[in-house]
């Protein structure tokens, strides 16, 4: 999978979100750290990073470094952490989620353009945490 890949899974999530009441535009292609911007069907301002792993783990890997970025986004925006892998479509609702302390682990130093491993701070979020659920 490379790069155009995921901005194309990416756009075709909006694409479908939109569909169910959201309000959402792609930023990908950018540097920021998330992946659409817009209202949720409620009508708040929000904000979604969106990994999608071909593997499924009972535990969702979020880099504490990514995590810190959406925090200090506005107070105000939803900051919506979506995880896509073989069995479900989680949404984890950062503004209110309560995190364990942040472990580290050797991953990948970037999602797709090296084989480099380094040690990564991250929290380990529990498919319970998740609001939303869509099992595939």
């Amino acid at each position: 999978m490379n790069i155009k890949d995921v901005h194309n899974l990416e756009r075709g999530t909006i694409f479908i979100l939109n569909f169910d009441g959201w309000d959402l535009q792609h930023c990908g292609g950018k540097f920021e750290h998330y992946d659409a911007v817009g209202e949720t069907p409620k009508g708040h301002q929000c904000i979604i990073e969106m990994k999608f792993r071909k593997t499924y783990y009972k535990t969702k890997l979020l880099e504490k470094y990514k995590y810190d970025q959406l925090m200090n986004m506005p107070y105000d925006l939803v900051k919506i952490y979506m995880v896509v892998d073989p069995k479900g479509v989680y949404f984890f609702w950062l503004n209110d989620l309560k995190l364990k302390k942040p472990e580290y682990k050797y991953c990948p130093d970037t999602t797709l353009w090296t084989k480099k491993k380094i040690n990564k701070e991250v929290y380990l979020l529990e498919e319970s945490q998740a609001a939303l659920i869509n099992p595939v």
